[in-house]
């Protein structure tokens, strides 16, 4: 018991030390569109079912949501990227400008579309709504050079005085590898933290401190298979350490919880926080390097940051949509966990 208080005490002196740090976010902002309707009849065009539409929400995606939970865990978050001179685009500022998010680092490029995901929700009217199916509207227009250099120039401004940079790339182009090298190249990020969260193609990153990817990204870098083989995932873990020279890695597995690699100490296995019974698992991974971000830079040990990061994951996945956890939700998860 004394033990665990004094864990308990650890981490929430670091969640209340978040609002001192800043924290630079280069990334891809998406929008998440929600559809709301309820089931009204079948069609008798086609066989599917007709929904009367009830309500529509936008919320940041994406970057966009690594930099709403860090807002939202009281960090001072500088984000940098690009959207569109559209809607979904003006929503996106829109939405950071209420949570007092600086968007002077963010580029409205003339006819790029914004990387939309729309959700269209399904229930009857006392019934809990699914997901019946997603449109994805991904922009065609590649960024150009003028525009690359300015995310390079801002991330490099931001960083004078930051904590810790947070790359986020689900692959739209604003937070490449290339644009990482050039920012290494210009500026020195000694004493920088570093966090990377990439869909694709995280073994491109060279001088990154620590990586979020999940068991399936994990496989797909390494194309190996881990299945339920602890030994297999322990080795592709390590692999990636070596590979990419990393202080620490924290590999998501679902509902098996997370696995913490450092290089000062053995892996350690942390199983999932709350129920395995989740309403829905958008966006948690943009929590939870979130979270392993402001507690890494707040000064955790990269297990004291994984556990924060496991509880922030749990408590986002029993929300509906793309979801933040606030720092008071966090703070009552660790005391009363």
């Amino acid at each position: 018991m004394h033990k665990s208080s004094k864990l308990a005490d650890r981490l929430v002196r670091i969640v209340e030390s978040f609002p001192k740090l800043s924290i630079t976010v280069l990334g891809d902002l998406i929008a998440d569109e929600f559809v709301y309707g309820e089931i009204s009849r079948v069609s008798r065009e086609a066989p599917v079912l007709i929904l009367r539409h009830r309500e529509r929400t936008v919320v940041p995606g994406g970057a966009g949501n690594a930099i709403y939970n860090l807002a939202d865990l009281g960090v001072t978050v500088l984000p940098v990227g690009v959207i569109g001179d559209d809607e979904p685009g003006r929503m996106l500022l829109h939405a950071f400008r209420q949570k007092h998010i600086s968007v002077s680092g963010i580029r409205r490029m003339k006819g790029r579309e914004t990387c939309t995901k729309t959700r269209i929700l399904a229930g009857m009217t006392h019934s809990p709504r699914q997901q019946v199916i997603r449109v994805d509207r991904e922009p065609e227009i590649p960024l150009q050079s003028p525009i690359l250099r300015e995310l390079v120039f801002q991330t490099r401004g931001y960083l004078r005085v930051s904590d810790a940079l947070l790359i986020s790339d689900y692959g739209y182009g604003s937070a490449t590898p290339e644009i990482f090298e050039s920012i290494r190249n210009r500026s020195s990020l000694d004493g920088i933290l570093v966090t990377l969260d990439s869909r694709y193609r995280a073994l491109s990153y060279n001088g990154v401190t620590a990586a979020t990817p999940n068991e399936s990204e994990l496989e797909e870098a390494l194309r190996t298979r881990i299945g339920n083989d602890n030994d297999r995932l322990l080795a592709a873990g390590r692999a990636v350490m070596q590979r990419l020279k990393l202080q620490s890695l924290l590999v998501t597995r679902g509902r098996d919880g997370m696995v913490i690699f450092s290089r000062s100490s053995k892996p350690v296995f942390i199983p999932i926080y709350g129920s395995d019974e989740v309403a829905d698992v958008t966006g948690a991974g943009d929590t939870v390097i979130a979270t392993y971000t402001a507690a890494l830079a707040a000064g955790a040990d990269p297990e004291s940051a994984a556990r924060l990061a496991n509880y922030a994951g749990g408590i986002v996945v029993m929300k509906r949509g793309t979801a933040t956890v606030t720092r008071a939700e966090l703070l009552r998860a660790v005391t009363e966990g």
